[in-house]
């Protein structure tokens, strides 16, 4: 039996099967169009060195005071006074040229006029030595203080000289008098090598 397109069945299937149709054309398979991942988006490189790196601020220079003693008496500068100045020379504060001032002083075994010469030709023989290795006339000033400033007694309770006392007050103070306010930019110390030494 022949089924006729005039058919009132096929006119009512017709559009069913369009409609089927278009549903399972809107659907696609997954496996062929899989879910699209984010971008990540790229980052600007951060440099580790920094742009404005700030200089080490500048620290106050303080004074310093050295003593050179004279305990045998006399105006001769011994090897530990030698030694004392020759490190005194290597300080910051002499770098700096900063202005020296040298106390002389004296027991008080003498006349206080001898006291007071014997206390100048002392600071002047630190003086004489420090011209020697460099420092200009003009930074020095010497002053004689005689026996006025002792650091220890020079007698003993009972009166009897003390002796000890007395040699530590044959000295000369060497004071490098930075001036109030200045400051210097503070010293790197060398990293040691691999023998434990600095490197040069």
């Amino acid at each position: 039996m022949r089924i006729s397109g005039d058919h009132p069945m096929n006119r009512r299937a017709i559009p069913a099967l369009l409609l089927l149709l278009a549903a399972c054309g809107g659907q696609s398979d997954p496996a062929e169009n899989p879910p699209e991942r984010a971008t990540p988006t790229p980052t600007e490189p951060v440099s580790i060195i920094r742009a404005d790196i700030e200089e080490a601020a500048e620290i106050p220079l303080e004074p310093l005071d050295v003593t050179i003693g004279f305990p045998d008496g006399g105006v001769e500068l011994d090897d530990k006074a030698v030694s004392a100045l020759e490190e005194l020379m290597q300080s910051r504060q002499q770098r700096e040229n900063v202005p020296i001032i040298l106390g002389g002083h004296s027991d008080a075994g003498g006349r206080d006029e001898v006291n007071q010469r014997v206390s100048r030709q002392r600071a002047e023989a630190v003086a004489a030595w420090l011209m020697e290795h460099g420092v200009a006339e003009d930074r020095i000033t010497v002053i004689a203080f005689g026996e006025q400033n002792p650091i220890q007694p020079n007698a003993l309770p009972d009166g009897s000289p003390n002796e000890v006392g007395r040699a530590a007050n044959r000295r000369v103070v060497v004071r490098l008098a930075v001036p109030e306010g200045v400051t210097v930019s503070p010293e790197t110390t060398p990293e040691p090598n691999a023998a434990g030494e600095p490197a040069n």
